[in-house]
């Protein structure tokens, strides 16, 4: 997935329909988290186990789709239009992670990884 061309193509978008005035990172914000709320609904009363199974049932595996990506998007223009380089925070928070979480040996092991 190119970044940079998505960012552009929802840029072309947004000044269609004239929604540049709304496009602000506040308000891309409040919009995502309730496209992640929608997300959340779709597993709301599911037990973890039927939850790993949503493939098997097309309607569903479809709207959780829909719902992820209405999320990515949103976090796509947020980081647009806050000037944040997708690509770089994520390696740069992949690193951060490494460090902050090491990989520890498991109780009688000799904590080499494979």
């Amino acid at each position: 997935m190119d970044i940079a061309d998505l960012q552009f193509r929802l840029r072309q978008f947004a000044r269609a329909r004239q929604w540049e005035p709304y496009q602000t990172p506040k308000n891309l914000a409040m919009a995502m988290m309730v496209e992640a709320a929608e997300l959340l609904e779709i597993f709301q009363w599911m037990t973890p186990e039927a939850s790993m199974q949503v493939a098997s049932e097309p309607a569903v595996h479809q709207h959780l789709g829909e719902e992820i990506a209405d999320v990515m998007l949103y976090l796509v223009q947020i980081a647009d239009h806050s000037g944040i380089d997708l690509q770089a925070a994520v390696e740069r928070k992949l690193q951060l992670n490494a460090l902050k979480y090491p990989v520890t040996a498991k109780p009688g092991t000799t904590g080499e990884v494979a």
